[in-house]
């Protein structure tokens, strides 16, 4: 999975793949990628609570054995046996966000890389391997954490190699579709195209990067030796910067994809593609369905939470310019039934914090509509001044103008602001607060 791996847009995939394994499931969660956090606790209860909500599935965490530091001393050999052992026999093996390097080192000191390595060869269960461990899957990884975020030169790490088991040399690359750079290149999992460009000559001639887009899935069928698509984005295979996409929805055979990774097919003819939407909506179960509906109700079906959030703020906005309060309402309670469904996530780069924000903007923004009304003042202030300025404009005919002014004076204290043109007189409403909203009308 490229990302998203316990938010709403996974809830479909993760019961269908918990649904080939049929009745109750040993189930583990692999903590070893976040390990090194001090809230993994948090994170793992997470991650727990997503799977029984969501999926329906009771999970075990397998803690990375001796992570507490210098103080809780080395793993025991009766501790990291009882690891492998639990992790061998499951049905369902899942692990997700945090350090690639880091969940390299822990598993090569536990031998649980090769644990991984014989379920994936014997075709035992299913493996689920997300975000950073989806890193680790190939034969080199990177170290996102030390490029990205310590600056260090770009390399290749030795990977678990999983997938050369299935005769698929590659490095893997999550989040390969990434934008959160917004000016500066984050794409290929926060690398950008000249670090790709330059580790790409490091790899073998036989081997090519496996990229996978963000809320997006690779499944690879070992029983139908089939590979499939799943998700919003596409699998890219991509070959000293020549790509080929392969998009969500399709499903090829497994020696095609081999044949793609090695270079001896330039371009993907793939199995009749099923309609986009089945990848993407297909819940039957009620369960599924409700998280789904939590993700993405009035947002115009957005996938990822920032999208979400920023389907929601452009409704207020807009039901706010209509002074429609019932809608503004709607907006600002189903954006709060997001950030819920969401907030099971164990990335933490997923913008909860800022999706409260703007949701707490729409709460104030809310009061301030309901404290001088939404009405106002074209339906409710506009009755009474068309009279009023009708009176004033009889009384300047009349040459009445102290009374005129009179009245001028009475409009603008109570926030009323006068125009007088040749043939009329136009009004305007002045807020009291800064960011002003005025409307102007002119006399009936």
């Amino acid at each position: 999975m490229g990302s998203g791996e316990t938010s709403p847009t996974m809830v479909t995939l993760h019961r269908e793949l918990v649904a080939h394994l049929g009745g109750d499931a040993d189930a583990v969660i692999l903590e070893t990628p976040y390990g090194f956090q001090v809230n993994r606790h948090d994170i793992s209860n997470r991650a727990r609570d997503y799977f029984r909500r969501s999926v329906s599935l009771a999970t075990v965490v397998a803690p990375d054995t001796g992570a507490d530091g210098p103080s809780s001393g080395a793993p025991g050999a009766g501790d990291a046996d009882k690891v492998r052992d639990l992790v061998r026999r499951a049905d369902w093996v899942f692990s997700g966000p945090g350090s690639p390097s880091y969940a390299l080192n822990r598993w090569h000191t536990l031998r649980l890389g090769e644990i991984l390595r014989e379920r994936v060869a014997r075709g035992h269960g299913v493996t689920v391997m997300a975000s950073a461990a989806a890193c680790t899957v190939g034969f080199a990884a990177l170290p996102v954490y030390e490029v990205y975020k310590a600056g260090h030169p770009p390399a290749w790490l030795t990977g678990l190699d999983l997938l050369g088991v299935l005769g698929l040399p590659v490095a893997v690359i999550p989040h390969y579709d990434n934008a959160e750079g917004g000016t500066h290149d984050t794409r290929f999992c926060y690398l950008g195209e000249p670090r790709l460009a330059a580790l790409e000559q490091e790899l073998p001639n036989e081997s090519a990067v496996l990229g996978i887009d963000e809320h997006t899935a690779v499944i690879v069928d070992l029983g139908n030796s089939l590979v499939r698509v799943w998700g919003r984005g596409v699998m890219t295979i991509r070959r000293r910067g020549a790509s080929v996409l392969v998009p969500g929805g399709t499903t090829l055979p497994l020696e095609q994809l081999r044949d793609l990774v090695a270079g001896t097919q330039p371009a993907v003819v793939p199995l009749p593609r099923r309609p986009a939407e089945t990848d993407t909506d297909t819940d039957t179960d009620e369960g599924a369905g409700a998280a789904r509906h939590a993700a993405t109700a009035g947002t115009g079906g957005a996938a990822t939470l920032q999208e979400a959030v920023a389907a929601a703020e452009l409704r207020f906005d807009s039901a706010q310019e209509a002074r429609d309060a019932r809608t503004m309402a709607e907006a600002a309670v189903e954006l709060e039934s997001v950030i819920a469904a969401w907030s099971a996530d164990m990335e933490e780069d997923q913008g909860g914090e800022w999706a409260r924000t703007v949701l707490h903007g729409m709460i104030r923004r809310l009061a301030q509509a309901a404290g001088r009304g939404l009405s106002e003042p074209e339906h409710t202030l506009g009755r009474i001044l068309v009279p009023l300025l009708g009176l004033r404009r009889r009384l300047r005919a009349d040459g009445a103008y102290d009374l005129a002014d009179e009245l001028r004076e009475a409009l603008a204290a109570g926030g009323v602001r006068l125009n007088d043109t040749a043939e009329s007189s136009e009004w305007r409403w002045e807020e009291e607060t800064d960011d002003q909203q005025t409307g102007t009308r002119p006399q009936a």
